[in-house]
């Protein structure tokens, strides 16, 4: 089996597989991501893991398959490669966060949907490799994007012209990752921040996901604009009246079932 989809409730766990080849994408993987995705939607969801029940997390494309696409018309190139923009405009668009848990590594479009993801748990020795350029191809799943977001524009051309490792520590350092931990932790740990996202408030979360990967792409007075929008919204929701009543009364807030006032 290469990708497996484990409802625990409060999240969704997509293991990926296929050993042999150190996580490479499948299309199993696809189907099992992108129901991942969907049923995130479920009121009771409140976060989805992607993990690897290997040593690697995922080597992305298949050369393999790569060789036999190289026979297909350009058209129908676009389209395969479409059905993986698919699975990253979905990770971008879930309405609960998505963490990454990452062993070994992550490597060419594995390490697109790391960096699609909203936060990252890694392995101290964890390396990241936009591998691309070592195959004669270019970076795609929306990789430029994301380096252009997170690092300096000289780290993401070395990366990206050069196919060299980046080690999970340096993107630590430089806050891509959030987390680094021992390769046996890193599972523990991505239960321990899917902990604290369930006890947070599910609307307020989804709504603070939207405004902050929008504000990559909107201009200062669009932002402000859509935070005025959101925060006139939320100041009248159920969850607002919980955690406000809470934090005046100095207690925890129980965003467990919030019902309309």
């Amino acid at each position: 089996m290469t990708a497996e989809l484990q409802d625990l409730g409060d999240r969704l766990i997509v293991w990926n597989g296929n050993g042999a080849r150190r996580g490479a994408l499948t299309p199993q993987f696809y189907d099992t991501l992108a129901q991942a995705l969907d049923r995130a939607a479920a009121p009771q969801v409140r976060s989805v893991i992607l993990t690897s029940r290997d040593d690697f997390f995922c080597a992305g494309g298949d050369l393999n398959v790569l060789i036999e696409r190289r026979r297909l018309s350009a058209q129908e190139r676009r389209d395969k490669i479409d059905g993986l923009h698919d699975l990253v405009r979905a990770i971008r668009a879930c309405p609960v966060p998505v963490i990454a848990a990452i062993k070994g590594g992550a490597a060419g479009a594995g390490m697109s949907l790391a960096l699609a993801c909203d936060m990252i748990i890694a392995a101290q020795d964890a390396k990241f490799t936009a591998a691309y350029v070592k195959a004669g191809l270019v970076p795609d799943a929306g990789l430029t994007s994301a380096l252009a977001r997170l690092v300096p524009r000289s780290l993401a051309m070395e990366l990206c012209l050069l196919g060299r490792p980046i080690t999970a520590q340096r993107l630590a350092d430089l806050g891509v990752v959030n987390l680094l931990c021992d390769a046996d932790q890193v599972l523990p740990q991505a239960h321990a921040l899917a902990d604290a996202l369930a006890r947070g408030p599910r609307q307020a979360q989804g709504v603070i996901r939207g405004l902050v990967s929008t504000a990559y792409e909107t201009t200062e007075a669009q932002a402000l604009n859509l935070e005025r929008d959101a925060m006139a919204a939320a100041a009248a929701a159920p969850e607002a009246g919980i955690g406000i009543a809470a934090f005046l009364a100095k207690q925890r807030p129980d965003f467990s079932d919030p019902q309309p006032e």
